[in-house]
Formats: C-alpha cells, structure tokens, sequence
C-alpha cells in the first residue's frame, strides 16, 4: 500500500501551512490554497472528487500537531453522512458551501457514551399537518467549532433511525460546550427541546448511514492517531540524543534503544492499519467495516502506548505544562474513546467472525 506522488505532494503542502499557522488560524489558508473541506466531496458538489487516501494524509498532519481544525467533524462526519443519506437536495444545497469551508458542520448521534447507531433514543415527531419534524433529545461527544452552522442529527421516527438538519441557532436546540480531558479538540453537548429538523435522506436509513460514516471517521481517526504517534517518537528520539546523564547520552542506553524500537514497531504497525483502512474505503467498500475497526482498535493502543512512553522517557519535563507531552497524552486518551473504545471494535469484529470477543 503506497501512497501517490500527488498524495505526497499534499502532506507537503498541508504541512508548510500548518507551520506557518498555528491553531484555528491555519482552517482558512487550508481550505483555499489546499482545499482540504474538499477532498472526499463529489466534483459535482463542489469537490476534488478524491478519496479517504486523500483524507489519511490531511488527518495524519493534523495529528502530528494536534490541530483542533473541523476536518474530521465537517468534511468527514458531515460530509459523509450527507453523501451516504443519498438526498441529492440535501448534498446540491449544504456540500458546496461546506467543501469550500465557508459553512462548518458536525454530526450528532452519539447518546449517554455510545455511539452504535441501535443506541439512539433521540425522538422526532412530525408537526401538525406533516410539513415539519421536531427532535428531543439530548446528543453527547459532538465535535465542536466555534462558527457551527450545518448540524446533522440522528433520531428515531417510527420508521426508525433518521436524520435531520437542524439550524444550529434553532428554536429549542442549544449547544453546551464542555470541558473535556483534551483540551485541543472541542466537544459540546447538544440539548433538543422540540427543534425543528428537516429530513435528511430516507426514513429509518440512519442506521445503515451512521453505520457508514462511523466507519469512515474511524479510519480518519486512525490517520490522524497515526500522525501523532509518529510526531511523540520524533520528540523521543531527539530527547534521546541530547538529554545526558551519568555522562552519556541517554539514547545510548540499550534499555532505552530497546523501547524506543518498541514504539517505532507500534508507529509502523499503525500506520498499516490506518492506510489498510483508507485502501478499503476507496477500493473495497465491502472490506471497509472489518479493516476500520482493526484501524480503530491498532492505532487507539499504539497512540496511547507511544504517549505514554514519550513521558516516560522525558523523565520529570514531560509532565510539565510547558512541555508538548501531556497534549499528546491527553489526545490519545479521548481519541482512543471517541467512535468507541478498541474493545468496542475488537467485539464488531468479533462479531462479525462469529466468535465471542474475549
């Protein structure tokens, strides 16, 4: 599995931007100069027409920085669900504006910590005379940016799982930002108390649509844990090779030379997962569920473990504030649960090779 020439010359660019921008600053220059909203979205909305491939170098750089950006709630999550419902009105009228970036959305489906899409207890009720639906519910873990404006929510109608726009400053709908363990990517949680939504694709297909895009986000997620993970070796090694103690550098020690191996074999296992995920994405649909949650789970624990290294190894400085490596550590943590936990996948997994998770 290799990436092209052009995919390369992508990380290069994605990367030189996100060096000269630092933070939510970096989004504009990104979606203009590169177009990175635009990647996975169908030329005829408004997109590059490319693929998850695409999507796996974007992701990946913006783990090695941590970048807090809306690629994976908007041009993932959003963008994908959309795609996914089929609702060709929908798409023509929400996928143009946020492919260029001027519109940022978020999807909203998990419920009290899970994100199976059977979970959701949100309800929609039609209106008087049928023209209007009305969502209560309460939505957890939704990815946030400050300027939101497409949100697109799962809740169950009669006919089951459905999805529905609903306008972000909506009568009855309110957004909660809470304080979570990683400080560099945003959460809300979103209260419905009758909102009006509008239809998005066919009732009772939400399942089968957050089925989809939970796939492709944890395949993105993957990319993204993948980034960070090598960016946390980088920072190790180079310690390794200047930090001296007992008169040696100490990356000369074997017992380091032998963890620091250890987390560049986890890296490497990693980025096979992640890339097997986006290979199946685009060429092999039907592998995509299988090769996502082994993504999910692989690159979850490698993340956490190489984080976790990266304290240990730079001793006391590494759990001080001033220092990158608590960010990391922190990152791993709530990406690791977000999607679901590696033993979540681990079970679909297993589930779906007949056997009984462990």
């Amino acid at each position: 599995m290799r990436l092209t020439e052009e995919q390369e010359e992508l990380r290069s660019a994605v990367r030189s931007l996100l060096t000269r921008h630092e933070g939510e600053a970096a989004w504009r220059p990104l979606t203009e100069q590169v177009g990175v909203a635009a990647l996975a979205v169908p030329e005829e909305y408004g997109g590059a027409g490319g693929g998850a491939r695409d999507v796996h170098v974007v992701m990946e750089e913006l783990g090695r920085c941590l970048s807090p950006l809306p690629v994976l709630g908007s041009a993932v999550l959003t963008a994908g669900a959309l795609l996914a419902s089929g609702d060709k009105e929908a798409c023509g009228r929400l996928l143009p504006p946020l492919a260029e970036g001027r519109s940022v959305g978020t999807l909203a489906w998990a419920e009290q910590g899970s994100w199976d899409p059977a979970a959701v207890r949100t309800r929609a009720v039609p209106g008087p005379g049928g023209g209007a639906w009305f969502l209560s519910g309460v939505k957890e873990h939704v990815l946030d940016w400050p300027d939101m404006d497409v949100l697109v929510v799962a809740a169950r109608t009669a006919a089951g799982v459905s999805l529905f726009e609903v306008a972000a400053d909506a009568p009855g709908a309110r957004r909660e930002p809470v304080v979570t363990m990683d400080g560099t990517r945003s959460q809300a949680r979103w209260a419905l108390d009758g909102a009006e939504g509008r239809p998005v694709g066919v009732a009772g297909d939400g399942e089968r649509v957050l089925a989809h895009v939970r796939d492709l986000a944890c395949a993105a997620l993957a990319a993204e844990q993948v980034g960070a993970a090598e960016r946390c070796l980088e920072l190790t090694v180079a310690h390794a090779r200047d930090r001296v103690q007992f008169g040696r550098a100490i990356g000369s020690f074997q017992a380091v030379k032998h963890r620091l191996a250890d987390a560049y074999v986890l890296v490497e296992s990693a980025r096979s997962a992640a890339l097997g995920a986006a290979f199946a994405a685009d060429e092999d649909p039907g592998a995509l569920p299988r090769a996502a949650a082994v993504a999910k789970s692989v690159c979850s624990e490698a993340f956490s473990a190489v984080a976790g290294e990266t304290i240990q190894l730079h001793g006391g400085i590494g759990i001080t504030w001033e220092h990158d490596a608590h960010r990391y550590f922190k990152r791993a943590h709530g990406a690791g649960e977000l999607f679901g936990p590696p033993a979540s996948h681990r079970a679909r997994l297993a589930a779906g090779l007949g056997l009984t998770s462990q």
